[in-house]
């Protein structure tokens, strides 16, 4: 039982009125502040500026075997390229491609081509199914999730636990129902709870034993390198261990700079094996001449080496560090002892989930807009936007500066603990 169902109903009902006062002072305030998607702030989009500079009329325009980066050609990245963010994922050249800014847009397309033609050891295009099927480690990306409602596919909810998606539930499923076809993983600080896959699940993966020869692991390493703190979460490499059991082309992987460069202006790459990448290869052939070679080759003037692209990355921490806190001592300081909410402390990421008592997270979404802030609408950690005990919501701290931040993370937790004190009421 919370601290605040301990509570007379007299009680909780002159805390209700104080609370409502409280808010209404809010309103007044007139806020219009945004927390509702993981967009880097003005301060981090500074930090890569430089990159403007290390291209002019006078550039050497040729990648290392000589390539024209000006002309068509080379439709899966320059080698340059490929060679810098190969070391930086732990792969050859051969294992990647380096197609467009977004890796969204490669997942989808992705998607949109084994429903097409399919994919490697399948024995028909995904779309010529009667129905497919993925799991949907919940709460996770609503993108990951609209892809799918957007095609067609049915999800299936898997819980997610401490330690990543519960296995156990997972090895059940693909083992037995060969209409499943995939998994969404974001496994290192996941959207939108922070948790890092341990290694035990990571090993659980490489040993799966899909029914569908088909089956792809949708690996989205949004996150491999956005620590905020010096000891930092280490996520086992997925690839070397499906190497180990034969199983390397179970795995989709996928990662961009997006959120180490620009967002929208970035390199995306997709890791698999050779074999893989030979059959996406055959319709890039058809799909494009050629992705944007002059941006690659800027990204790799500019961030030089692996260490470097490291050293990058703490000036990114270094900023987003200080916002992260701030909420999350706003939350221990407002909510920690009233038992009516739980959340976790990432270590990484771009998110904090929050967990609200049963059927109020919609109703602390819906203050908090009537007050100015916007967040994350309830329901879109979960597959078609339902949130079964209307609980997870998504905050998302990077985008507003440091002062506007601590004023909404004061009016969400007045919003949590007005909503949770209107359900406990209701519920006597």
């Amino acid at each position: 039982m919370s601290a605040y169902q301990e509570l007379s109903t007299p009680q909780l009902e002159i805390m209700l009125k104080e609370l409502r006062t409280q808010f209404a002072d809010f309103q007044k305030k007139g806020l219009k502040l945004d927390m509702s998607r993981g967009k880097p702030a003005a301060d981090q989009l500074e930090l890569s500026m430089p990159m403007f500079d290390v291209l002019n009329s006078s550039s050497y325009m040729k990648t290392e075997d000589g390539f024209d980066l000006r002309n068509y050609g080379v439709v899966d990245g320059a080698i340059d390229a490929k060679r810098l963010f190969g070391e930086l994922m732990g792969v050859s050249a051969d294992e990647i491609i380096l197609v467009g800014p977004s890796s969204l847009t490669l997942m989808y397309d992705t998607i949109v081509r084994a429903m097409l033609h399919g994919v490697l050891g399948g024995s028909k295009p995904w779309g010529k199914y009667d129905k497919i099927k993925f799991l949907c480690p919940v709460p996770g990306y609503d993108r990951h999730f609209a892809i799918c409602q957007n095609l067609g596919i049915e999800m299936i909810p898997v819980d997610m636990t401490d330690t990543g998606p519960d296995m156990d539930m997972v090895e059940s499923l693909v083992s037995k129902d060969d209409t499943i076809k995939g998994i969404w993983c974001v496994p290192k600080y996941s959207n939108p709870q922070g948790i890092t896959y341990s290694n035990e699940t990571v090993r659980r993966f490489a040993n799966l034993s899909p029914a569908a020869p088909d089956f792809r692991i949708f690996w989205d390493n949004a996150y491999c390198i956005h620590d905020l703190y010096d000891e930092h979460d280490q996520l086992l490499d997925l690839f070397s261990e499906l190497k180990k059991n034969g199983k390397a082309n179970m795995m989709f992987m996928f990662a961009s700079t997006a959120k180490i460069t620009f967002p929208g202006s970035g390199v995306a790459m997709m890791i698999a094996t050779k074999e893989n990448l030979d059959f996406v290869r055959k319709d890039l052939a058809v799909q494009t001449i050629g992705p944007d070679k002059i941006n690659q080759v800027r990204h790799v003037r500019f961030l030089k080496d692996v260490n470097n692209i490291y050293d990058h990355m703490k000036k990114h921490a270094a900023l987003l560090r200080p916002k992260f806190e701030a909420v999350l001592d706003t939350l221990d300081r407002n909510l920690g002892e009233a038992g009516i909410a739980s959340w976790k402390k990432p270590n990484g990421g771009y998110f904090i989930a929050l967990n609200t008592l049963e059927g109020c997270a919609k109703r602390v979404v819906s203050l908090c807009k009537e007050a100015g802030v916007v967040m994350t609408a309830a329901g879109a950690t979960h597959p078609y936007g339902a949130d079964p005990k209307d609980s997870t919501i998504r905050i998302a701290p990077t985008y507003p500066c440091i002062e506007e931040l601590k004023l909404a993370a004061e009016l969400f937790c007045l919003c949590v603990r007005l909503a949770s004190v209107e359900k406990i009421l209701q519920t006597r």
